[in-house]
């Protein structure tokens, strides 16, 4: 296993984007604030989407010009397609994420449109973040099963994965968008995915629907993945993955590197604390069980 670990924080988008309640910016905020200081250096602070489809992020624009940047931290967004990223120019981000998923009926549920038509999407996106120097990063849906297809096969990851690295992608992540990976099967679609692109460009983004987060993440471990996406308090879900459970905590990640040894350089501390600035406001306790055990005792 690599000694450096990079945990890239997906909370203040991916964790808060499907929420019911309309959080505050202010809050929004000073939770990526708090983030900031965990030691965390790489943070998903919003998506510049239509708030016809995401309200929860219609406040994107304010909250890129709220947030008090750490140097040593990479803010990046989710871009959707040309509109987005045009509107989320004017706010620097460090870096800029695209996506499209391995099933065809997931894509048309979750953002209209074909597998085809939504990699023609990325296409226009990276050739502007290149002319811009912008760094950009893949994000690939249902790797590991779809709620409306079931299993997917490993050959369409392995191929969108290569395409969006012809793009210029720096980072592939496999997203198990419904949390039914198990360790077998992780452990197949990486040895794939890494014979193609490089392991070194590959990340990995688990969904903690059977509790099976952790197990997978191990075996990315072993298999030589260097980059986890996860949210602090396990926030998260899909309106488009029917049962699927929220993202890994990331608290529980930091604690697993740290029982390996393995250095990611974030403070638990910090980080569960900085959880909690949302957690109060939506009145609900964090699925994160390190955080649920230190609290207790």
């Amino acid at each position: 296993m690599e000694n450096h670990i990079t945990i890239y924080e997906v909370g203040p988008r991916d964790g808060l984007q499907n929420e019911a309640i309309n959080i505050p910016t202010e809050i929004k905020i000073e939770f990526i604030n708090h983030l900031s200081e965990t030691g965390l250096t790489k943070i998903e602070a919003t998506s510049f989407v239509s708030p016809k489809w995401v309200p929860q992020l219609a406040d994107n624009a304010s909250v890129m010009q709220g947030i008090t940047r750490n140097p040593k931290v990479k803010y990046s967004v989710l871009i959707p397609n040309i509109a987005g990223l045009e509107l989320a120019l004017p706010h620097a981000p460090n870096e800029i994420a695209v996506f499209t998923a391995a099933s065809e009926t997931f894509s048309q549920k979750n953002t209209n449109c074909s597998i085809k038509q939504s990699m023609e999407r990325v296409e226009k996106i990276a050739a502007v973040a290149r002319a811009r120097h912008i760094p950009f990063r893949g994000y690939i849906s249902c790797v590991l099963g779809c709620p409306y297809e079931g299993e997917v096969p490993i050959k369409k990851t392995v191929e969108l994965a290569e395409k969006l690295i012809k793009l210029g992608c720096y980072q592939v992540s496999l997203g198990d968008t419904i949390g039914v990976g198990t360790a077998h099967k992780t452990k197949k679609l990486i040895d794939a995915v890494a014979a193609a692109i490089g392991v070194d460009k590959v990340a990995v983004h688990f969904h903690d629907t059977y509790a099976q987060a952790l197990t997978n993440i191990y075996v990315s471990l072993e298999a030589g993945v260097t980059t986890f996406d996860s949210s602090v308090g396990g926030l998260g879900g899909c309106p488009y993955a029917p049962g699927a459970g929220g993202n890994v905590a990331t608290e529980d990640v930091v604690y697993l590197l740290n029982g390996l040894g393995l250095h990611c350089g974030v403070d638990l501390i910090k980080l569960i604390n900085a959880s909690k600035t949302v957690q109060h406001f939506l009145q609900r306790p964090t699925r994160s069980k390190v955080a649920l055990a230190l609290d207790s005792g």
